[in-house]
């Protein structure tokens, strides 16, 4: 392991992860593994009568669905800015063809 990697161990549900990681990506990962045990904690809440894997499952769920939206709002984001870049090369030359 370089100076830059650096060992920690994420907790999710009660089980320890050890994982290498770059030093710049900790605070990253340690969220990730809050969101993750938050989740599952409200799953527990909601399905008391389920089972581990169920509320693990669910709450993998949750947080891939989550993602992907964010992916599809970026998406969206990226065309509506080609849009409107390309509305303003249209305009830039309508207003050129205007002047001469």
């Amino acid at each position: 392991m370089n100076k830059e990697q650096l060992r920690i161990n994420i907790r999710i549900e009660g089980r320890v992860y050890p994982l290498n990681i770059d030093r710049k990506e900790e605070e990253r990962h340690r969220i990730a593994a809050k969101t993750v045990n938050e989740t599952v904690a409200r799953f527990r809440e909601l399905f008391r009568d389920k089972d581990s894997q169920d509320i693990l499952a669910m709450a993998a769920f949750q947080i891939a669905l989550y993602h992907t939206e964010l992916l599809q709002r970026e998406e969206k984001s990226l065309l509506l800015d080609e849009l409107k870049d390309l509305k303003d090369d249209i305009s830039d030359f309508l207003q050129e063809k205007i002047v001469k």
